[in-house]
């Protein structure tokens, strides 16, 4: 089965490593004897599917995943089920994958109107004015 990330990319699911282990957090006796939580790992440098410069876009983008190695991981503890843990991993790591992908927009540096800018000196002036009527009179006695 491959799981598509776009028009032109699909990864088939033989690239993935699934590994099952126990969850953490409450759930009392279940959570204690159930491998219900999935990680999935993807070898980014090894994927005969990816350009090199899919790799590198992939491992720069998604760097707080990815280890030394290039490997990506994912984990899903949120449901009991291992099969939905795994299914939900899917739709994550396709959507990671799809994110990462996207062509970077840059900014298009912008000039500061000379209205704007004299809008907001203006206003800087008001405030102190402001300010400076709540603050007591210098050289009075009270």
């Amino acid at each position: 089965m491959d799981i598509r990330i776009n028009d032109r990319l699909s990864i088939p699911e033989r690239e993935l490593v699934f590994t099952a282990s126990r969850s953490r957090g409450p759930g009392g006796q279940h959570v204690n004897k159930v491998n219900s939580r999935m990680t999935l790992h993807f070898d980014i440098q090894n994927s005969s599917y990816l350009t090199p410069t899919q790799k590198n876009v992939l491992c720069g983008s998604l760097a707080t995943r990815v280890n030394a190695n290039g490997i990506f991981r994912l984990d899903c503890q949120k449901h009991r089920m291992q099969s939905m843990n795994r299914a939900e991993l899917l739709d994550r790591f396709a959507s990671h994958i799809r994110t990462a992908l996207l062509p970077k927009r840059f900014r298009v540096p912008t000039k500061i109107s000379k209205a704007a800018q004299e809008r907001r000196l203006e206003q800087k002036k008001r405030q102190g004015r402001i300010k400076k009527r709540r603050s007591p009179a210098l050289g009075r006695d009270e």
